[in-house]
C-alpha cells in the first residue's frame, strides 16, 4: 500500500487574499438516444452522491509518517452512521444518520435497533447525529443525542434538538425528553431569498455535543445554510450554546440577562460545526466552510467567530465576504483554515493514550474528503504540521475517536458504512 499523503503545512492549506478559484461546470452529458436506435450508447452508471466505491474486506497496512497503521473492520451493516460512544463495559453505541440507535458488543453489531426514539426528520444530510454519555453515566445511565426534529404541523419544517434519555442496557430508550430545542425553526415553503449562493435548509445543521470539565452540556447549532441570521443575537442559528445537564441556563453564560441575547448562547459566528471535543480544559471545534474556508476553532467564552461576514472560504456564487477574510477587529479568526479545496472536517479526538507514543497530543480528524487528518502542535499550542493519512481507503469518514484501548476508531459516512479500527501495524 502506498505510504500515506502528506499535508504540508503552509500557504498551501492557508487562505489568504488571492482571487476566487472559478469553479469547472461538470462535463456535459450527450443527448441520451432511445435504446434501439442507430448510435445509441449506454451511460455509464453513476454513484449517488456522497458516495464512494464499496469498501473491500481488509485489512489494510500503511506507512506514514510517524507510525506504521493496520486497519481492520469492526463491523458493516451500520447506514450513514454518525456518531459513537464508548460504555464503561467496553460495548459501543452507534447513531445512524438515517434514524437508528445501534450496539456493537464483542464487534458485533445487534440486528435490532434500540427503540423509544422521538420523532426525526432524516432529510438531506440532517437525521440521527451526535451521543454523548452523562459524565455521570455509570451511575444514572443517561445519554444525550442530537438529531434534526420536525414540526408536527409541517414535517418540513425543522430544527436541530437534543434529548436526555435513560438507557438500561436494553433494546429500548426511556425517560426521553428534549433538553434543547433549538430557536431556528426552518424549511416550511416558502423559503425566503438568501445571499451568496446557499443551499437547502436540510443541510448545515451542525449537531455536535460534548459535555465539559465544568459539568456543562455545550451543542454546536448550524446555520441551516441561512447565513444572514447566524450574526443575529436573538436565534439559535451557527451558535454555541451552553447548558446545564437538564437543559436549563448557566447564571455564568456570558450573555445571560443582556437584552436582545438568547441566554443560552456561549459563542456565535458558526456556519457547520462537525467536531466538538475538550482537551487539556479548552474547547475544540471543527466546522465546514463554503467553498473552502474549513476552520479549526479554539472556542472561548462570548467571541465571534465570524459567519457569514467573515471568512477565508468563498462564497458558492463567488460573492466575496461582506467585512473581511480575516484579521477584521471583533471577530475571532480560526486557528487552521483550510482549501480550496475543502478538506470537509467530521469528528476528532485528541491522541492521548499509548499505542501511539509519536502522536502524543496531536490532533486526528476524520475527514469526508476521504482522509484521516493528523495534526501537529508545538509546546505554545500552535499547529506547527499536518499529514493526510488512510487515504488509499476511499472512504468518507465521518467521526474518529481514540478508543479506552488506545485504538483509533473511524465511522465512514457511505450508505454501506462499516467501523474501522486502527492499531500499530509491523
Amino acid at each position: 500500500m502506498k505510504a500515506a499523503r502528506r499535508l504540508a503545512w503552509g500557504m498551501a492549506f492557508m487562505i489568504g487574499s488571492a482571487p476566487a478559484l472559478a469553479q469547472q461546470a461538470p462535463p456535459q452529458m450527450p443527448l441520451q438516444l432511445p435504446e434501439g436506435t442507430p448510435g445509441y450508447t449506454p451511460r455509464p452508471a453513476t454513484p449517488p452522491p456522497f458516495q464512494s466505491p464499496p469498501i473491500g474486506n481488509g485489512p489494510w497496512d500503511a506507512a506514514t509518517e510517524k507510525a506504521k497503521l493496520h486497519v481492520e473492520i469492526v463491523t458493516k451493516g451500520l447506514a450513514r452512521p454518525w456518531a459513537m460512544a464508548f460504555l464503561p463495559d467496553g460495548s459501543m453505541l452507534v447513531t445512524e444518520r438515517t434514524g437508528h440507535l445501534r450496539h456493537i458488543v464483542g464487534g458485533k453489531l445487534d440486528p435490532v435497533a434500540i427503540s423509544g426514539l422521538p420523532p426525526i426528520n432524516p432529510s438531506g444530510i440532517g437525521g440521527l447525529m451526535d451521543i454523548a454519555l452523562h459524565p455521570n453515566f455509570a451511575d444514572n445511565r443517561l445519554i444525550y443525542i442530537s438529531y434534526v426534529k420536525p414540526s408536527e404541523q409541517d414535517h418540513n419544517q425543522t430544527t436541530l434538538a437534543v434529548l436526555r434519555a435513560r438507557w438500561d442496557g436494553g433494546m429500548s430508550l426511556s425517560d426521553v425528553r428534549d433538553v434543547f430545542v433549538a430557536d431556528a425553526w426552518y424549511g416550511k415553503p416558502p423559503l425566503p431569498h438568501r445571499c451568496c449562493g446557499q443551499g437547502p435548509p436540510s443541510g448545515s445543521w451542525g449537531g455536535r455535543i460534548a459535555f465539559g470539565p465544568d459539568g456543562k452540556l455545550y451543542i454546536a447549532s448550524g446555520d441551516r445554510n441561512w447565513g444572514e441570521r447566524v450574526q443575529g443575537p436573538s436565534n439559535d442559528f451557527g451558535k454555541i450554546v451552553r447548558l446545564n445537564e437538564d437543559g436549563t441556563v448557566p447564571a455564568d453564560n456570558p450573555f445571560v440577562g443582556k437584552e436582545g441575547w438568547k441566554p443560552e448562547i456561549w459563542t456565535l459566528g458558526h456556519r457547520n460545526p462537525l467536531g466538538l471535543e475538550f482537551h487539556d480544559g479548552k474547547l475544540w471545534e471543527t466546522e465546514f466552510g463554503p467553498r473552502g474556508g474549513d476552520e479549526l476553532n479554539l472556542i472561548e467564552r462570548g467571541r465571534n467567530y465570524g459567519w457569514i461576514d467573515v471568512t477565508q472560504g468563498y462564497h458558492y456564487n463567488g460573492e466575496q465576504p461582506a467585512k473581511g477574510r480575516k484579521g477584521i477587529k471583533g471577530y475571532t479568526d480560526p486557528v487552521i483554515a483550510w482549501g480550496p479545496p475543502s478538506v470537509n472536517p467530521g469528528g476528532f479526538d485528541f491522541y492521548d493514550a499509548d499505542l501511539f507514543p509519536a502522536w502524543k497530543g496531536d490532533l486526528l480528524m476524520g475527514a469526508m474528503s476521504r482522509a484521516l487528518v493528523r495534526v501537529e502542535f508545538d509546546k505554545a499550542g500552535k499547529p506547527v504540521h499536518q499529514e493526510l493519512m488512510l487515504g488509499e481507503i476511499g472512504q468518507r469518514f465521518r467521526d474518529a475517536k481514540v478508543g479506552p484501548d488506545g485504538a483509533i476508531y473511524l465511522l465512514t459516512d457511505e450508505d454501506a458504512g462499516v467501523l474501522l479500527k486502527v492499531t500499530p501495524g509491523s
